[in-house]
């Protein structure tokens, strides 16, 4: 029998934005190696809890904490958490005028010479980027495909123990959606042994057709910002499909 050790543990947790809550009573275990899904209508609160465990500080904690790699990192800035380990996938990312994706990728793999290192140009590559396309300014004029792109790309660089996707299939074609996914993957250690695996991830979905290429776990409904029920992924993706977020609450065990 595998024991997987805990990765994330949030426990208890209330979000405020602008003196109103968001998030109240929030319970939520990642183990190593696993990879959960967060579901819900828009508005339930899945932005501000990811945020949230990003540490930004328009995020107000008001109660519970947040425990990673068995640390309390719960009012650590968002820079100590990325350094820690915790990395993330933003569905609609800035435009940052003035500084090259190429500087950047160089700074999250931390390399130091002029050009990037053979192990990255191979990333570069098989997420279909060229040279010149790593000296324009990062997400400037970007399509959507390229966004997302440049995204998983980061994070391939970055190497972080936590990874959070928001919308990763959202706004791309299919044989997008397959290279993000296969990607993603090897971000999450899913090419290795379950009992080998590392890497957790934390999916936010609405469609998700990400999940016929990422395997996961375990799903999460979020309703009203609490998190209504949990199981497994495809069983509550067809609940939501068949009866709407409401309709699945209410088949399914309430988490208390």
């Amino acid at each position: 029998m595998v024991v997987v050790e805990l990765l994330l543990e949030i426990t208890d947790l209330a979000v405020e934005v602008n003196e109103k809550e968001i998030l109240s009573d929030i319970d939520l275990y990642i183990g190593e190696g696993e990879t959960h899904v967060l579901l819900g209508p828009n508005g339930s609160g899945k932005s501000t809890l990811f945020m949230s465990i990003l540490g930004f500080p328009k995020y107000k904690i008001t109660r519970g904490e947040i425990i990673f790699k068995g640390e309390d990192i719960t009012n650590l800035s968002t820079t100590e958490r990325v350094r820690m380990g915790v990395g993330v996938s933003f569905q609609n990312p800035p435009a940052i005028r003035g500084v090259r994706l190429n500087d950047l990728l160089k700074i999250e793999h931390h390399e130091t010479d002029e050009e990037l290192s053979p192990e990255m140009m191979k990333m570069v590559t098989k997420l279909k980027f060229d040279e010149k396309f790593l000296e324009r300014d990062v997400n400037l004029g970007f399509s959507g495909g390229e966004v997302k792109r440049s995204e998983i790309l980061q994070l391939l660089a970055q190497e972080p123990d936590f990874i959070m996707f928001d919308e990763p299939d959202s706004g791309v074609d299919i044989e997008n959606v397959e290279l993000l996914a296969e990607e993603i993957n090897i971000l999450l250690d899913k090419d290795k042994k379950p009992g080998l695996r590392e890497k957790s991830g934390l999916l936010i979905t609405h469609l998700g057709y990400i999940l016929n290429f990422v395997n996961a776990e375990i799903a999460h409904v979020l309703m009203d910002g609490q998190i209504a029920c949990s199981g497994s992924p495809n069983e509550i993706l067809e609940h939501v499909r068949k009866e709407g977020f409401k309709g699945c609450v209410e088949c399914c065990n309430p988490i208390h």
